[in-house]
């Protein structure tokens, strides 16, 4: 099986605006920063939906430090901290 680069600029939903709307890449806990462990992390973005190939949009940023974000992943909404969608590499 042959391999396509992917040319499509690749960042971490943490840092991405109000409106934007991607793919989801992959996961990368060990850059988010966040209290949680690694594991614990990316488990439970992959059980709240957060998986490889799912479609994601930015609905809305929280007033302060626009955090949290509301994202909807595939056809389900939810809330999470920036500091922690920074482990969501998008493109």
């Amino acid at each position: 099986m042959i391999e396509e680069n992917d040319t499509r600029l690749q960042i971490p939903l943490g840092t991405a605006n109000r409106g934007y709307s991607g793919i989801i890449q992959h996961l990368s806990a060990q850059t988010a920063g966040s209290a949680l462990s690694d594991h614990e992390l990316e488990s439970r973005l992959i059980e709240l939906g957060f998986v490889e190939g799912a479609r994601v949009e930015i609905l809305h940023e929280g007033i302060v430090g626009r955090d949290p974000i509301a994202v909807r992943v595939d056809n389900v909404t939810i809330a999470v901290r920036r500091r922690e969608a920074m482990a969501i590499i998008v493109a």
